[in-house]
């Protein structure tokens, strides 16, 4: 079984339910699933074959849907990108990625005009319609004069509903996720369809999803975080996606309040706006039976303010995309632990082990590894990495966690991130935790920063809701909360933090920043 036919099968038996909403619009399984195979069948007569590599430029929108699962019903592997990344990294992810098609918004067609220069393996692009009235007069001249150039609305017109795709394999590659990864250039994690199907449906099973529920779908869809919870595990639980372009406060309260929503799935920081947001109210989100965190740390000072603010249950789970992402969820059916990622899903299994990859003892502090069906088969023509990454039959997530007596896990933070203050070992998400329980943070980020005498000291950057805080305040603040060797040595005070799409804080940025300071 795989995603494509899990979602034709969810269309024989339910072709009247509504698969999701976009725009207020709706669009049922059957028109969904008839949409998925005549693009499939258009591509085909496009010229693509079962193996190619299709890259999908969208964000939120019914294009991606079929796009994805259209691509995977030929057979071919999809790449998401982002849509906003700079032309630079789009080309480098479409050359290293063998990429021979490219879906995108009718507003790069500028980009594809330019593409024989420095794209020479991209043989064909696909536009997506952006405005009412299709692509505009300029788009309709470039088309006209690329002949490589197709309309998205064209390739379904020249597909036929009676196509059959190719048998496919477990072990065949689906997609080809590229992590942004906090050294050198991005590498392409290979995930199969035993991979997405497997996460998908024990996603699905855990969180108890079913065709009642209807799931805001804000997270950016070309995010693995967004594409098994927010995406692939509600079409397989014949659920209804309610699909938001791009995440606003506004427009999340809104979808919540006009369609009941059952489920939102959400990054730390919208969790964040979201409790900021001056008109928030509670009762537009009555309906909500789960709220889940993911993609970074949830603050618990966070955590609790929101869920007595909006009183709804808020359970954070762990993920990456070399595991499709999901290894760990609080679960439904037993207590849930703020500070906690939960326990291990269905058929995965995590653990905390040493340098040596020993297993370590409840409550020891060590690298999270993780294996099951869903771990990524390697990396995209990075054999040096993957052996790194997958050892045993285990993959090593860098991130440093530990595990309490009941099997809860909870992660420390990135390895790569520890700081080390004259030998001992300080934690950024600690110290994190501290300022967040300050009543005039909105957000922090600590980083390890060069000290002649400690080796290295701690530097905050923060976020205040008070223009009074001074940095002498929460210096004085961190003092009655912290041991001394974890007290920052400085403090700065920024408008906002560098985040990525998904919304996550990015200390990466912030040391960029800081070396070219220095």
């Amino acid at each position: 079984m795989n995603i494509t036919s899990r979602l034709q099968e969810t269309a024989k038996k339910s072709a009247s339910k509504t698969a999701y909403y976009f725009m207020g619009k709706g669009t049922t399984y059957a028109e969904l699933d008839g949409a998925i195979t005549k693009f499939a069948s258009g591509l085909e007569k496009l010229g693509v074959k079962q193996g190619d590599h299709i890259a999908l430029l969208l964000g939120n929108s019914p294009h991606f849907v079929i796009g994805l699962y259209g691509a995977l019903r030929l057979g071919a592997t999809v790449i998401p990108v982002n849509p906003i990344y700079t032309a630079d990294e789009i080309g480098y992810i479409l050359n290293n990625g063998d990429v021979k098609l490219v879906v995108a918004l009718d507003m790069a067609i500028p980009l594809a005009e330019k593409a024989h220069a420095f794209l020479p393996k991209v043989e064909q692009f696909v536009f997506c319609e952006t405005s009412e009235n299709g692509i505009g007069q300029h788009n309709v001249e470039s088309l006209t004069l690329y002949p490589k150039m197709k309309s998205f609305s064209e390739v379904i017109a020249i597909g036929d509903l009676s196509f059959v795709g190719p048998e496919l394999q477990d072990d065949d590659i689906a997609i080809i996720l590229y992590t942004s990864g906090t050294t050198g250039k991005p590498k392409g994690a290979m995930l199969t369809h035993k991979n997405l199907y497997s996460n998908a449906s024990d996603v699905s099973n855990y969180l108890k999803m079913n065709h009642q529920d209807r799931v805001i779908t804000t997270l950016p869809m070309f995010h693995v975080f967004c594409l098994t919870v927010a995406l692939n595990a509600p079409l397989l639980s014949g659920a209804t996606l309610l699909i938001s372009p791009r995440f606003s406060p506004k427009e999340t309260f809104d979808l919540a309040r006009e369609y009941k929503a059952t489920v939102f799935a959400g990054v730390p920081t919208m969790y964040n706006f979201l409790y900021q947001y001056p008109e928030g109210n509670p009762q537009d989100f009555h309906t909500l039976r789960l709220c889940i965190s993911g993609g970074a740390s949830l603050p618990v000072a966070l955590l609790n303010n929101f869920e007595k603010k909006f009183n709804v249950q808020v359970s954070e789970g762990y993920g990456l995309s070399e595991a499709s992402p999901v290894t760990c969820f609080n679960p439904l059916d037993r207590p849930r632990k703020a500070g906690s990622i939960g326990t291990s899903i269905l058929h995965v299994e995590n653990k905390i082990v040493n340098e040596l990859g020993e297993e370590l003892p409840v409550g020891a502090v060590g690298e999270l590894i993780v294996s099951g069906p869903n771990v990524m088969k390697g990396y995209y023509k990075m054999p040096e990495e993957t052996a790194s990454a997958l050892r045993g039959g285990w993959l090593y997530t860098g991130d440093l966690a530990r595990m309490d007596e009941d099997g809860y896990f909870y992660i420390v933070d990135r390895k790569k991130d520890l700081i080390i203050v004259g030998g001992y070992n300080v934690y950024p998400r600690e110290v994190e935790e501290v300022l967040y329980n300050h009543p005039d943070i909105v957000e922090v980020a600590v980083l390890g920063v060069p000290d002649s005498n400690l080796g290295e000291s701690i530097k905050c950057y923060v976020v205040s809701k008070n223009p009074n805080t001074t940095d002498k305040d929460l210096l004085s603040y961190c003092q009655e909360h912290l041991a001394k060797y974890k007290v920052p040595s400085s403090i700065e005070f920024l408008d906002e933090l560098p985040k990525n799409t998904t919304g996550k804080i990015l200390r990466r940025a912030l040391k960029t920043q800081l070396t070219q300071t220095v």
